[in-house]
């Protein structure tokens, strides 16, 4: 925040940060209502019975500082909405006080811990005495009360009584007290400031709260770690840490009454850096370097104890989790043991399986709607077989799970659904793939399935739920699965808690092609048949929507047409490609239609396979590598036929190929995806090794 209220209430690095993640317009809308240059009655009431609060000020070398000024509930009083005033002084070390000059810009938090009520100021200082000092109101605003734990406060003594403390201990390197203090902690403040030119020129002082799980703050050296969490999208720290790299940080220790105060410079650590990557709960993150900093000893007058945590902060992770991810990414394309922990019948034909690591390091991270890769030798097979099924488990879950039909004469279905038992092992490969889908878009999402295409979805819906309770904004959710018949649907009961607990912001729709005899529509299922293009106008109101299709083949084709027939847009639907099920599409109006060909592909080649001794002309146009093979009676290993899998690789011996679809695993060195691969243009023979 700048500090002044004509035009918008915020500065450049909050702008940049506010449309870097697309929400600038919306926003500066509600910060314009939102924020103040006055307090109202009831912050002026609110400060005026804290026992504490948290100040930000800058000493004369530009540093900034963050403060816990604390006295009896009364200490704070405002005589006018502009005004507030403060019946005592800061403890002489604290560098607040030197930093209350008159027209000092200076920010506050005021946050009753019990309560988890929090309001935000930015001031300048009137005048100062002996006795207080006196504000003069910038802004005022409200905070969410996220990530604070509760805690029971209790005075030892009154705010004027003399303390004979330990000296003040000024350092520029964290002792192993200190580190060890930081790790452990649940709570801290951060100060932040910016010299801004807006509609008049500013000086503008910020400071906030952080909270998580103890171990949020990942200690190393002289240098700290915090993830940052979703808020209410102002990024007034963030903002002031991009046109200012500095800040001020201050560890109450509620126990001893000590304060361990830093300041140093900073770096924001964006949402695609692997460190906030791997942290459950983290959008943002940024890094502290300790310039210099003191420990003020006994300097709270109260002590408090552990009251209880803040849903948001169990939602979130650790660093301990987030390193161990880290070390584990190294795997994420190798094959990793795994073992089941939990096998659960979804329906008569569907089989769940939880799979966790060996060591009880949490799974690699993924996106909602990926599938794994599983590797598995049946008893009596000669080899191993590589099989994808989609992760029914959550993102935010401490495993992955698959659901999995079994199906007629399914060599790998069957050994999981007859054979697999508690404790065994099966090799995994960590999710990928495309289509997912994105929790943080505000547009309602449809999920269309059909039968086990249900999988993905449960995965979706899950996410959703739990981000729209992490964030406090939930995209809101139809989804419409349809059955052979309710024994064989899955996850019905499933759905229907999340639709209960989603607070009216997601809706489930079960449809049953052949309703057993006693069943009854609105008991048993929602609609008897097909989901038809009627069947959509009635369940969805009018309204600008993302589809998620899954499903046998002509399941997705039917919903694709049905949808293209109500005039949705091509790019509006996204579907699974898993198998020999690609849907034709039709392009939308003004778009050109996309080519079968690759456009680096060769006029003409030689396909040579070494093993089966078949050779064949290929010719521009002509079918994938796997599909010649397939044509020839060959059955090579294959799951998806988009190259998002790998498990088609195949060793090339001569020439060069290029994807259809740009593929999106790694093949080794040597190898190429033969799913969507054909003969590229140079190259007369090429020959595979199958």
């Amino acid at each position: 925040m700048n500090g002044k209220t004509s035009g918008s209430p915020f500065h450049a690095g909050e702008k940049a940060i506010q449309t870097r993640i697309g929400k600038r317009n919306e926003v500066e809308t509600l910060g314009r209502s939102m924020i103040r240059p006055f307090m109202p009655d009831q912050h002026r009431q609110f400060f005026g019975q804290l026992p504490f609060v948290i100040m930000g000020s800058i000493d004369a070398d530009g540093w900034p500082w963050a403060s816990i000024l604390a006295g009896n509930p009364g200490f704070m009083t405002s005589p006018d909405p502009k005004r507030l005033d403060m019946d005592l002084m800061p403890i002489v070390d604290d560098p607040l006080h030197s930093g209350l000059r008159p027209g000092a810009p200076v920010g506050l938090l005021g946050i009753e811990i019990p309560t988890r009520r929090r309001n935000r100021m930015n001031a300048h200082v009137l005048h100062t005495n002996a006795e207080g000092f006196a504000l003069q109101v910038d802004q005022s605003f409200g905070n969410c009360p996220q990530y604070i734990q509760t805690r029971d406060f209790q005075f030892l003594r009154g705010q004027d009584t003399p303390v004979d403390r330990v000296p003040t201990v000024a350092f520029t390197t964290l002792d192993g007290a200190a580190q060890a203090a930081i790790a452990a902690a649940d709570t801290f403040f951060v100060s932040s400031y910016v010299h801004t030119t807006n509609d008049e020129t500013g000086e503008g002082v910020d400071v906030s709260h952080r909270g998580g799980r103890a171990g949020f703050v990942k200690v190393s050296d002289n240098t700290l770690t915090v993830p940052d969490y979703a808020g209410n999208n102002h990024f007034n720290t963030l903002g002031n840490f991009l046109e200012n790299p500095r800040a001020g940080l201050i560890f109450p220790d509620f126990t001893t009454g000590d304060v361990l105060m830093l300041t140093g410079t900073v770096e924001i650590l964006w949402e695609d850096h692997p460190e906030v990557r791997a942290f459950d709960g983290a959008e943002r993150g940024w890094r502290f370097t300790l310039d210099h900093g003191i420990r003020i000893h006994d300097a709270l007058p109260f002590r408090a104890t552990f009251g209880e945590w803040s849903p948001n902060s169990l939602l979130a992770g650790d660093w301990a989790q987030a390193d161990a991810r880290l070390a584990a990414e190294a795997l994420r394309n190798a094959w990793q043991p795994m073992r089941v922990t939990e096998i659960t019948d979804e329906s008569s034909v569907i089989r769940s399986f939880t799979l966790k690591t060996l060591d009880g390091s949490p799974p690699l991270s993924y996106k909602a709607g990926q599938f794994l890769t599983v590797r598995i030798t049946p008893i009596g097979a000669d080899k191993a077989q590589v099989r994808t099924y989609t992760a029914s488990s959550a993102p935010s879950d401490p495993h992955y799970r698959i659901s999995v039909k079994r199906e007629p004469g399914g060599v790998v279905s069957d050994y999981l659904h007859d054979r697999i038992k508690l404790g065994d092992v099966i090799e995994v490969k960590a999710p990928k793939g495309a289509f997912f889908i994105d929790t943080s878009n505000a547009r309602p999402a449809v999920l269309i399935a059909g039968g086990v295409g249900i999988t993905p979805m449960i995965s979706m819906a899950r996410q959703v739920l739990y981000e729209g309770r992490r964030t406090r904004h939930m995209r809101p959710l139809t989804v419409l699965h349809a059955a052979h018949n309710s024994a064989q649907r899955a996850f019905a009961k499933e759905f229907r808690d999340l639709t209960h607990r989603s607070e009216g912001n997601m809706w489930y729709f079960s449809f049953v092609t052949n309703p057993a005899p006693g069943e009854k529509a609105g008991v048993d299922f929602d609609g008897a048949g097909h989901i038809t293009a009627s069947t959509l106008q009635q369940a969805l109101p009018l309204a600008d929507y993302d589809f998620f299709l899954c499903g046998p083949p002509a399941f997705m084709q039917a919903q694709y047409d049905n949808l293209r027939g109500l005039g949705v847009p091509d790019m509006r639907i996204f579907a699974e490609s898993f198998g020999p099920a690609s849907l034709t599409r039709t392009s939308d109006a003004g778009t050109p239609p996309a080519s079968a060909s690759a456009p680096d592909e060769a006029e003409a080649a030689v396909v040579n396979f070494a093993v089966s001794g078949f050779q064949q002309v290929w010719s521009e146009g002509d079918a994938t590598l796997l599909e010649v093979a397939e044509a020839q009676g060959l059955a090579p290993s294959f799951s998806c036929r988009t190259g998002i899998c790998g498990s088609c690789a195949t060793r090339l011996l001569t020439g060069n190929v290029v994807y259809r679809t740009p593929p999106t695993a790694k093949p080794a060195e040597g190898e190429v995806l033969i799913c969507c691969a054909v003969p590229a243009k140079g190259t007369e023979l090429l020959t595979l090794d199958i």
